[in-house]
């Protein structure tokens, strides 16, 4: 699956901070609006229990920050408790999430770092990075579509593709893997690292073997290769194009 095309409009950037405590104030509300965009984009309810539990903090941490957010225009709080993200705040997460993105690409496809660790290398220099450096930085990659597990960046136009779950198909079906939930990134980075070394990857062909739904366990070919076992669970966060009879992966 290509992954670079012509470049879209980028998404606003983040704030620029004012101080010690203006700065300290624009992470702790980067790191919110950040969290809510991948739990939105994973089709997931943004709820305060659900931020405390991605984040590692307590409740009450939560509500305190998630007021201060309102104030500043970044969410809106319903009165069911379900966080949505504003414009502004859409725009800030967006452009975090575009930065982190591109420099997974940078930290993968040209220094060769496996998914695991270019994602905490890639939070390590997200904030070192100026916008400057990281616009060239995406016009050297060749402009990219998605990160390595085939996740949009944001300002980028990405086609869209009618996605299913591998646990969704049946015995004999095949498909493209198109992208890695984000929700394996953040919540169980040892699934990322298990599907980067079977070979479970965008762009690369899969074919259902068997789903003995009683063992909860299905029996894949990765690119032709010898069966591979994965739990329902690791497959549900690996989304890809069903592909029709004698179609072949580009």
């Amino acid at each position: 699956m290509a992954r670079t095309a012509g470049r879209a409009a980028a998404p606003s950037r983040a704030p620029r901070a004012d101080g010690g405590a203006r700065a300290a104030h624009v992470r702790a509300a980067t790191r919110y609006v950040e969290a809510a965009f991948y739990l939105e984009h994973e089709g997931e309810e943004v709820r305060p229990g659900r931020l405390a539990e991605w984040l590692g903090v307590r409740a009450p941490t939560v509500s305190e920050a998630l007021r201060r957010l309102e104030q500043d225009g970044l969410i809106t709080v319903t009165p069911t408790h379900r966080v949505r993200l504003t414009e502004a705040g859409h725009a800030l997460a967006a452009a975090t999430v575009r930065r982190h993105r591109i420099l997974e690409v940078w930290l993968t496809d040209v220094l060769g770092l496996d998914w695991v660790a270019a994602d905490r290398e890639a939070h390590r220099l997200s904030e070192a990075v100026s916008d400057e450096v990281l616009d060239r930085l995406q016009a050297s990659l060749g402009n990219p579509l998605t990160c390595p597990h085939g996740n949009a960046i944001p300002g980028m136009a990405v086609p869209e593709t009618a996605l299913r779950a591998l646990a969704d198909l049946d015995s004999g079906q095949r498909a493209r893997v198109a992208r890695i939930s984000e929700l394996a990134e953040h919540d169980a980075p040892h699934v990322l690292a298990f599907l980067f070394e079977v070979g479970l990857v965008p762009g690369r062909l899969v074919e259902v073997e068997s789903t003995p739904a009683a063992a909860g366990i299905l029996a894949v070919r990765v690119a032709g290769a010898q069966p591979q076992a994965l739990s329902l669970d690791v497959a549900r966060v690996v989304w890809v194009e069903e592909l029709a009879p004698g179609v072949e992966a580009a």
